[in-house]
């Protein structure tokens, strides 16, 4: 695939240092921005959020990665069967997917690079990979720090339109559909980075963030919520479509941000069959049941009215 990752994000937020904050509490580290704007980076992915003032809380912008000129040729070829326009500069194709107005990016951007870490090791019946100490899990002291932005959920009004313009416009992949609701696309060997759903209004429904493995899901949600119990949102659980483990946290104004680890990986297209995911499995595979307000939050209405509430 010549697109290899989402690479960054910009989310639009009514309260910019509160919002800051949360993102510096969640473990992403703040790097020098311009005025009326903060930057963070993760631990491999380098730079890749940027939150901006904006009257209601939104996705504004997001940036996918492409290997070299000719995969912007491409995408430009894309969007033009599809009649949405594209402006291409140096090593970057600039366009806006038409249904939610979110501004997109394809830049020519070394591939992220993760370094190999030994496998945490996890005793089970015939296996013993962990004797004489307790699990590391336990015994970590370090704040948990996400390795990279992994996906972006988007709200769509015309959930359709906004499918074809990644797949069919950029050259995304479909890995699995939402039963008449959405579709999970990936634009690198993850499960997905892009998943559109149906909405009345076009919104950002959360941003994912991988951590290490399931005890830094536990550890950095646990650590979010001593003191701001509000925060808390949806996990701990595993997911069907993309298999990952997830906590979801809320912050100050109104996304969703997640926590995980374990995601699936498709490193060969012949050798991925997409599934039609209906009910409870188009969500999750265990855990507890997801609150109404994941399914539709709380401040729908007052996105799709223009207006915001405090706090």
């Amino acid at each position: 695939m010549s697109l290899h990752r989402l690479a960054s994000v910009v989310i639009g937020v009514p309260d910019l240092d509160a919002t800051a904050r949360y993102y510096a509490d969640f473990g992403l580290s703040a790097v020098p921005g311009g005025p009326g704007e903060r930057r963070f980076a993760t631990l491999d992915g380098g730079e890749q959020l940027t939150l901006v003032e904006r009257p209601t809380r939104r996705l504004v912008a997001l940036t996918v990665g492409a290997d070299d000129p000719d995969d912007l040729a491409r995408a430009a070829a894309g969007l033009d069967r599809l009649g949405v326009s594209a402006h291409r500069g140096g090593d970057r194709l600039t366009t806006e997917e038409p249904a939610t107005g979110v501004a997109v990016d394809v830049v020519v951007t070394p591939r992220i690079v993760q370094p190999e870490i030994p496998p945490t090791p996890y005793n089970g019946p015939g296996r013993t990979e962990r004797t004489g100490t307790r699990a590391p899990g336990i015994l970590r002291t370090e704040p948990v720090r996400p390795r990279k932005l992994g996906h972006v959920v988007l709200g769509s009004p015309d959930v359709g339109a906004t499918e074809r313009f990644f797949l069919d416009g950029l050259g995304f992949r479909l890995s699995d559909r939402v039963a008449g609701a959405g579709a999970f696309m990936r634009c690198s060997t993850d499960h997905h980075n892009v998943l559109a759903l149906a909405a009345p209004v076009g919104f950002l429904h959360h941003t994912s963030w991988q951590v290490d493995d399931v005890d830094d899901v536990g550890r950095g949600a646990t650590a979010m919520l001593e003191g701001n119990p509000e925060r808390h949102v949806w996990g701990l659980g595993r997911h069907h479509a993309g298999s990952n483990f997830f906590w979801y946290l809320k912050d100050p104004a109104g996304n969703f941000s997640e926590y995980y680890s374990d995601m699936d990986c498709v490193v060969d297209d012949q050798l991925w069959s997409p599934e039609s995911l209906e009910g409870a499995k188009g969500l999750f595979s265990w855990g507890p049941p997801p609150p109404p307000s994941f399914l539709r939050p709380d401040d729908l209405a007052e996105l799709m009215t223009g207006a915001h509430l405090p706090g």
